[in-house]
Formats: C-alpha cells, structure tokens, sequence
C-alpha cells in the first residue's frame, strides 16, 4: 500500500504543530484525519482518485477540513458505529456510512482494516494494512500522548498500546511528528512512560497528596509550564485507573490511599 503523508498546520500542541493527513493508496485511496485544507493536501489529493474518507478520531486537529473534502472529493464519508451524531458535531457534516472495529475498507490498492484503539478518545481507531498501521494519537516517535480527562482513559489506552505490539507492526504512521519505524520499541517505550507515570502517581497518594493539584506536584519532577493543563487531565485519568482497580479512593477532586 503506498502511503502519502502531509503535515498541515493546526491549532495542535503535538509535535511540530501540526498534524498529519494521509493518502493510503491511489485508486480509491482513503484519505485519513484532514486536519486542514492548504495546498500541500490540495496537490496529494489531486494527484490520486480519493474514494474514502475516514478519522481516526474527532479532535479538532485531526478533522477540520472534513467537510471541505468530502465536498471536493467523489468518496464516501465514513463515521464510527455509534458515534455518529459526535461526529457531525465535530466535522459539520453526516456521513455516508458507518464502520465498526473489525470492519475493512476496500480500495482497489488492498484493504484498509479498522482496528478499535481508544484511549485518547473512546472512539479512536486505528487503519491497518500488511505489517503497517495509521495510529492517530495512539503513539509518537518521541515524548509521550496525552490522555486526559475527560474524553481519556488510561486502562483502555494501555490496552490499545498491548493491541497494536502484539500485531507486530513494521511501521506506525501517527497523527502527529515522523513516522515510526521501529514499533516495538516505541510501544514499549509508551507502556513503560504511563506505568512509571502510574506509580509515581501512586506513590504521591500513599505520601499524602490529597487533591489533584498536590499529587501533580509530586508526581512530577519536570517543569510543566505551558502543559500543567494536559498533565493534570492525564493525572485524572491515572487516578480514576487507580480507582477502578481498587489501588486507592478518588471522588474526581480528592484521592485517599
């Protein structure tokens, strides 16, 4: 499957500021999270015969230029089972057709799988092909995603993360930064990022930090200027994994070991 990848600008604190959009195939390509519509996307599109358009989920930096696309493009414009009504919200637009986790998409180019991978949001997917994968915010090349409240949760994203490795994948495409060329490492690298994340979280509750605020400060040694926002949502998220597992008492404002 040939893959076409186009960082556009957006509204994005991902890598880079700006999100990728990708051509998967050239007959009947699927055109996958139109972040924007600039010239660089215009050229890639008119080069190919675009005959699906699909997001991995429905952040504003991954589906602005949706509607614009789908206006352009003779395809057919594809929404999650389920979410629909979301995902009008999200693009200003209904779709054609609705896929659920386990569907495939055909192209004359090979077939597109739709693999459930949320986390990020509770609608993430991923878009999978021989040993490659269109993962959206599932995973960058460096740092880490954010998987804040309160769309996230931190026990169905690392189940996500277990998903794609087993797969075995030789190259992960994300919706933010390079692409990946060594999976197995990168995932790795995730897990273990949200698992030490985890107990240090853990550890800043059983040493006293009641409020949200106090276990941040203590479970962080970095300086979170410019991002504390993103890393309390995913304190959050942490600490409500924590609760569903019974490892200690969070009301969404305080914890208690």
């Amino acid at each position: 499957m040939d893959v076409t990848r186009v960082p556009v600008d957006t509204a994005t604190r991902g890598p880079g500021g700006t999100t990728n959009t990708y051509l998967l195939g050239s007959d009947g390509a699927v055109l996958v999270d139109p972040a924007a519509q600039t010239g660089d996307l215009d050229d890639a599109v008119d080069a190919v015969s675009v005959g699906h358009i699909v997001v991995t989920h429905y952040h504003p930096d991954h589906v602005g230029a949706v509607a614009e696309y789908a206006s352009t493009c003779d395809a057919t414009l594809w929404a999650r089972t389920g979410r629909t009504s979301a995902f009008e919200a999200a693009t200003g637009v209904a779709p054609d057709r609705t896929f659920a986790p386990g569907d495939s998409i055909r192209t004359a180019d090979g077939t597109v799988g739709i693999v459930d991978t949320p986390g990020h949001t509770q609608e993430h997917v991923a878009l999978t092909w021989g040993r490659g994968a269109v993962v959206g915010d599932l995973a960058v090349a460096a740092g880490s995603v954010v998987v804040g409240a309160p769309d996230g949760d931190m026990r169905a994203y690392l189940t996500s993360l277990r998903r794609l490795r087993a797969r075995g994948f030789g190259t992960l495409y994300p919706g933010h930064g390079p692409v990946i060329d060594d999976p197995e490492a990168t995932l790795a690298r995730l897990l273990d990022h949200r698992l030490d994340r985890e107990e240090s979280i853990r550890r800043a509750v059983v040493a006293g930090a009641r409020t949200v605020e106090e276990v941040l400060d203590e479970a962080y040694e970095k300086d979170l200027t410019g991002v504390r926002d993103l890393a309390r949502a995913t304190t959050v998220c942490h600490l409500e994994k924590l609760a569903v597992e019974g490892d200690l008492n969070f009301d969404g404002a305080r914890a208690e070991p």
